[in-house]
């Protein structure tokens, strides 16, 4: 078939640019399970930890041990207190296959906008193949 006839799928991603995101998109077990903090604040350093932890907007139940720590249990799906990073994917359409690039380059947002496209797609194939 002519390379008109051809759509190619593909998710790119460069290796040396990393970008900070969101404990939802990477997985983080903290964000997924709650976590718990315990902090000694009979330090300076506890007492800023503690401070940055109640003025932090999550939510979160506080207790104190019988050891004079103070334990921050945090409740799950809020941002924990890591940095994460992820590498950014492009999520692409293009007209064409391996001989050559035929009009122009659809560029997805969204994983699922990427994967929408591609069923949507798929499901036209098969009912022109039903057709015959």
């Amino acid at each position: 078939m002519p390379v008109q006839a051809y759509q190619t799928w593909s998710v790119k991603s460069r290796p040396d640019k990393r970008v900070k995101t969101v404990c939802e998109r990477v997985g983080c077990p903290a964000w997924r399970n709650g976590w718990e903090s315990v902090i000694d604040e009979s330090t300076d350093l506890g007492r800023q930890q503690a401070a940055f932890i109640r003025g932090s907007r999550r939510t979160f139940r506080e207790q104190h041990t019988a050891a004079g720590l103070t334990v921050f249990r945090f409740e799950p799906y809020q941002r924990c207190f890591a940095d994460h990073q992820t590498m950014p994917e492009k999520y692409l359409v293009r007209g064409g296959d391996y001989r050559a690039q035929v009009g122009e380059v659809r560029v997805h947002k969204r994983a699922e906008d990427w994967v929408e496209h591609v069923q949507q797609h798929m499901s036209r194939l098969l009912n022109e193949r039903d057709k015959g």
